[in-house]
Formats: structure tokens, sequence, C-alpha cells
């Protein structure tokens, strides 16, 4: 047959690859920065932009979408003109995609720390950053499937799957879960309120880390493991399981994250009962990998990339069998809330994601600059100290949530709770926290051991250019199935009709579970006494969005009898029905503040939020003094998300609107008022009143600023819910 000569484009792989390191490093250095911070919580004191609440959804956004996500696209790039025997689909595509990806990932980390951010989990950047993802991301799909279309392999190797469902879910899940009322430029409301929000946004959630984190570096493993081994898949019968049972399976196991909640009990349970089958394909997947390394394993000891690809694997196994565990509801009770979680999501990426992120680009840079790397007692000693990194971060953060359970769950033979200080948890746990630190330098030691040995590779080889192959052109056969032809034979041959099967396959679990609770009402009954948010109250809501607050601090108060001991009456649906977004939080790094309101007065929260060691020894939160600054809160905006609030189904009345600023100034100065109360603030104010005079500044009363529209906000939590108490 005649060759058809082709190149290879290896400078996309080459610019993916770049900025796998770059982010790697801002995102680990941001992550450790956050451990330090809960070992000295005012070490950025007074400096909104570098707030704990602020950097923990950049330090998230900025591992999973920059690191990972650039590292996966590098893979995905290399594999699939290989595979295909094809140069990509567009050069521009190829290069507006990269380009693309990296200016949203710049966008977030310049709007995250100014505090423009939606607040769901791995879902924060807001809605105009939310549409430049979407669009990217069809354009690597349009790149992707052109380049399948005119590809001269028949046949669509397993790798190749699993790019198709990654490409297809997280464009729906990305989609439907920011469907956003824009209010201004970058703010904006889910559509979503409460419990639906909720579900809405752990299907995104979980099915985020699934297929972003999961299937499309599934599809690198099936990939490299085997090509660099020089083995064949151990199984392929067993990854056509894996892959249909895994993407069909996995788009279910969200609600196991909202056990016990307000969510509907049947929505639990079908979380729980497909979490636990996910079992199955995840360990299918697993096994898979490392017996693709049978007679290999002498190629292991020597290849230090092999080393890291086994740990990647086996780090993949334990994740995805701790996952189905940690769905149990009895085991749910006892994990939810703490550190053992954290431990859980680092396994998960460290290992897996990290380790097989560094175990390509090792591989990679090599072949692509015609020469060796550098070092490999390098890239050894980065192996040893990163699997180090990874056990002295993560067992003491397990041991660190079987305390926290247990100590937040004991009570004394009168009844009443051993530890009913929520700080004497904090302070016990402190020793853990601290090897956290240590465990998340090691790995970041290894991660800049990494770039060292890059850097040099680099130096010694030649520039990047684009390799030269050929194949010959794919023959036309008939498009129907071929006489003996198995069906599935028939599929990977045909990639619309193997995208269409794939997207039916995840939206069946997303549409049973999602469309009853959004559409009968008897799933969210309303409370005849919860009233919408006040123009103040709303204004706090959207601050204690801003400064991260949910990031350590949940507003859901579980079906236990700790827990209803600590902070009152279990939550119930009909509380949340005007929460956009829903704030049920994932940790507990404070108390639970759904009941908070009304717990202390409002010269406790003001002392709070300026220096929360004054009123709590021992805390580790910081001090959120910005919100105290002599300027005026911004109030511009309130009537505008009054109204986007009525397009939502929030029951404010037209006068309600037109009123907004004047109610807002009442409730505000009445604050002020029962401030007053405290001499020590009475003082504190005149003096800051006559330093503004002696600087010729304008003094802005204390009902205009910040602080007045969160403490609002804070007292008004759990007020609407009349509990009779009995003995």
């Amino acid at each position: 047959m005649e060759m058809e000569q082709f190149y290879y484009d290896n400078k996309i792989v080459k610019k993916f690859i770049y900025a796998t390191i770059l982010f790697g490093v801002v995102g680990m250095l941001v992550g450790l920065t956050l451990a330090v911070m809960y070992l000295f919580p005012n070490m950025t004191d007074g400096i909104s932009w570098l707030s704990y609440g602020r950097l923990r959804p950049l330090h998230t956004n900025a591992v999973i979408f920059a690191f990972v996500g650039n590292a996966f696209f590098a893979g995905m790039y290399y594999s699939l003109q290989r595979l295909l025997k094809a140069r990509m689909f567009s050069d521009f595509l190829s290069n507006l995609h990269f380009w693309g990806w990296q200016l949203i990932i710049v966008a977030a980390a310049i709007t995250l720390p100014l505090g423009y951010t939606s607040s769901k989990e791995y879902a924060e950047l807001e809605w105009p950053i939310d549409i430049a993802i979407a669009l990217i991301w069809v354009v690597m799909g349009i790149n992707m499937i052109g380049t399948m279309l005119r590809r001269r392999e028949r046949h669509l190797y397993v790798a190749i799957w699993f790019y198709l469902a990654t490409f297809v879910t997280v464009a729906v899940l990305h989609i439907f879960n920011n469907i956003e009322i824009p209010v201004s430029a970058l703010k904006s409301y889910s559509v979503y309120a409460g419990v639906q929000d909720a579900l809405v946004q752990w299907w995104y959630g979980h099915n985020a880390v699934a297929f972003f984190l999961t299937t499309p570096f599934l599809g690198l493993m099936y990939y490299f493991v085997p090509k660099i081994a020089n083995r064949p898949v151990y199984s392929y019968r067993l990854s056509i399981i894996h892959f249909w049972s895994l993407i069909f399976i996995y788009i279910w196991a969200g609600p196991h994250h909202l056990l016990y909640s307000a969510l509907p009990n049947w929505a639990q349970n079908l979380g729980v009962a497909f979490s636990v089958m996910l079992i199955a394909p995840s360990w299918g997947g697993m096994i898979n990998g490392l017996l693709t390394l049978r007679g290999a394993w002498d190629k292991v000891r020597e290849e230090p990339v092999l080393k890291f690809f086994v740990v990647a694997i086996t780090g993949y196994g334990m994740a995805t069998f701790e996952g189905p565990m940690l769905s149990l509801k009895n085991v749910n009770a006892i994990a939810h809330y703490t550190d053992w979680i954290v431990a859980h999501v680092h396994v998960g990426a460290l290992a897996w994601n990290g380790f097989m992120s560094f175990a390509i680009i090792y591989w990679l840079i090599p072949r692509m600059t015609k020469t060796t790397l550098f070092s490999k007692k390098l890239a050894n000693f980065h192996f040893w100290i990163g699997t180090l990194g990874i056990i002295v971060y993560t067992i003491p953060l397990y041991v660190a949530g079987f305390q926290q359970a247990s100590m937040w769950k004991q009570f004394n033979p009168d009844g009443t709770l051993t530890y009913g200080n929520f700080l004497e948890t904090v302070t016990a746990i402190m020793p853990m926290y601290w090897m956290r630190a240590i465990g998340g330098s090691l790995y970041l030691i290894g991660m800049l051991t990494l770039v060292y040995n890059i850097i040099m590779t680099i130096k010694a080889g030649s520039p990047v250019e684009d390799e030269l192959a050929q194949a010959p052109a794919l023959q036309r056969i008939s498009s129907g199935r071929v006489r003996g032809e198995k069906f599935h034979s028939w599929l990977e041959r045909k990639p619309i009709q193997l995208t269409i099967l794939a997207t039916i396959a995840i939206l069946i679990g997303g549409i049973i579970q999602i469309v009853p609770t959004i559409m009968v009402k008897s799933n969210i009954p309303t409370i005849s006494s919860v009233k919408p948010y006040t123009p103040l109250e709303l204004e706090g809501r959207d601050l204690y969005i801003r400064e991260g607050c949910v990031g350590c601090h949940s507003q859901s108060v579980r079906p236990f009898r700790s827990e209803v001991e600590r902070y009152g009456v279990q939550a119930k649906a009909g509380e949340f029905v005007y929460d956009h977004p829903f704030l049920w939080g994932s940790k507990r790094t404070g108390p639970d503040l759904l009941r908070v309101g009304g717990k202390y007065n409002d010269n406790w929260h003001f002392n709070h939020m300026w220096n929360p060691q004054s009123t709590s020894a021992g805390s580790i939160m910081p001090g959120y003094k910005w919100l105290f600054d002599n300027k005026p809160m911004d109030i511009s905006l309130t009537q505008k998300k009054m109204q986007a609030m009525i397009s939502l189904g929030v029951p404010y009345s037209p006068e309600d609107v037109a009123n907004a600023q004047r109610t807002l100034r009442e409730q505000a100065v009445k604050i002020e008022k029962s401030l007053e109360s405290d001499p020590d603030f009475v003082k504190s104010y005149e003096d800051s009143r006559k330093k503004a005079a002696a600087k010729g500044e304008k003094f802005i009363p204390m009902n205009e600023r910040e602080i007045v529209a969160l403490i609002a906000y804070i007292q008004r939590l759990g007020t609407d819910i009349k509990v009779k108490e009995t003995k």
C-alpha cells in the first residue's frame, strides 16, 4: 500500500508540558502556604487577597485545572496523534486551546484572590470565565473528533474512548452546574437553590473528580504504561468492561457527599448503592494497569518512570477503594467534615495524578529533545522523596480525622458533651497539621527536583521539532458491521457512534437523580417561617461567600445526638429554599454555623472578626481586618441582586426592592447602636474618627462598613426555625 508522509505536532505537546511544570510549582506552593496558615493563621494579617479563604480555591483550581489539566492535554495530544496516525486536525485549534486555557488559568489566579467566587466546590469561577471554559473545551473536542475523522488507523484504541468520555461528560457537567443569573460583570447567582443546588453541585463535584482527574488519566495509563513497559495491555476485554461500567456507574455517585443532609433519602441511598458498585470497575482498571507490567518488573527496578507509574496506579486503587467505603453511611458518619476526607483527596491527587504526570514528563521530554534524561539519580530521588511526602502528609491527617470524629461525639455520664468547646478538637490535632506541612514540603522539593532535571535535559538536547511519520491512508469499508464482526469491534471504528453511546451512558444517572429533585415539590417541603434575607443580610451573605468562609464552616446539622446537642436541631430542606447558592460546606475546621444566629451578641462577632484569638483562645481562624476599613460598603448592586433573586423565585415585593437602600441603612444603624453598648468599641471608634480627621480623610460611619453586613447575616442564621424546647 502507498505510504503517506506527515508530521506529528510535538510543539503543542511541549507547550502543555511546560505549562504543567509551571502551574504545578505554583499550585503546590499555594497549597504549602495554606498548610502553614493552619500553624500561623495571622501570617498574612490584614492582606485580603492573601487570606486563607481566598487562597484555598486558588490552590484547588491551580492543581486540578492548571497542573493536572495541562498534564492531560500534553499526554492526550501526544498519544492521540500516534494512536490515529495523523496530525491534529487543526494547528490553529490546538494553539487556541493552549492559549485559551492558560488565559483562563490567569483569570482564575486574578479573580479568586480578589474574592470573585461562586463558592461552589471546584466551580468557583464566575460566569464570564465559565463561558470561556465551555468555549475552549468545545475547541478541544472539535480538534479531537476532527483528528479521529481523518485518521489513518481504523481501530480506536481504549485510551481514545476515555478521552471522548472525558470531553463529553465534563462539558455536560460544567454547563448544567454553572447555569447562573448574572448580576454584574463578576457577580452571579446559581439558578438552583438549597437542596437542589447541593445535589447539582455534588453531581458536578464528584464527577469533576471522576471525569477530569480519573478518566483522562486512565486513558493516559492505557497508552503510556504498555508503551514504556513494551508490553500489551493485560486484558482488552477487561478494558471494555472497565470503560463502560465506570462511566455509567460513576455519574450516580455524587449524593454520597450529602449523606445525613437535607437531601431526600431516596437520592442519598441511590448515591450509596452506586458508590459501592463503583469499586468493581475502578479496581478492574487498576488490575489491568498493574498486570500489564507482568514480565517487566526488572525494568521497574531500573526505570524511575515505571516506579512513578506503579505508585500512581496503586494510589488510584487505594483512593478508589476508600471512596466507596466512605460512601457507606456508618463510615461517612465518622469521616465527613473531618481531615480524613482531606487525606483521601490527596492520596488521589498526589499519587495518582501527580505521579502519573511526573512519569509522562520524564518520558516525553527526552524523546522530544532527542536526548536522554539528565539524571536518573535525581529522578529516583524525586520518586522517593515524593513518596515519603505523600506518606507524611496523609497518615497524620487520617489520625486527625479519627480524633476529630471521636472527640466531637463523646459524652459525659451526665449527658453533656465531653468536649463542648469546638476549639478543644482543633488544639488536639495541631501536631498532625505540623506533619502535613512537612509532608507537603517534601513533595514540593520533589517537584523542584523535576524542574531542575527537565531544564538540564532540555539544555543538553535539541529544540523540539515536529516528528516525521508515515502510514497508509485509511481504506473505506462498509459503514455497517462486516460479517462476523462483533458489535463492540464495529463501535471501535466509529467515533461518532461511540461518542453518542458514551453520552447516553453518562446522562441516565444524572437525569434520574436531578430531574425529580427539581420537578417534584414534595422533595423540598417549604417552611412558612422561613423568609427571604433582608437587603443587608443579602449583602452580608455575599461577603461570607467572598471571604471563603464556607471552606472552613459548614451550615448543615446532621441528625446525630452529638450534633444536635452541639449545634441545635438538624437541618431541614425547607430552610434553604432562598439560598442561591447553598452553603452547606464540606469541612469543619471551625464549628457549624447553621444555628449560630443570636448565640453571641453583635460585639462578640465584631471582636471575633477583628481578632479571633481575642474571643476564642487557640483559634486558627485569621482576622478579617479589611472588613473594618474606613471605606463604604458597596451597595450599588443591592437592588439588582434582589431583582435577580425575584427572577429565581424569591418572594421580594416591588416595595422591598424600591426601599432596599433605606431598609439596609435602618438595620445597619441598629447593629451600630448595639455595638455602642461596649465601652471599648466606643473608645476605639472615637479614636479612629480623630485619626481620620487628623489625616484629612472622610470618616465612614460604622453602619456603612462591610463588617456590619456580615454580622447581620451571621445573626440571621437559623433564626427562622422555631423549635419548642423540651426537657
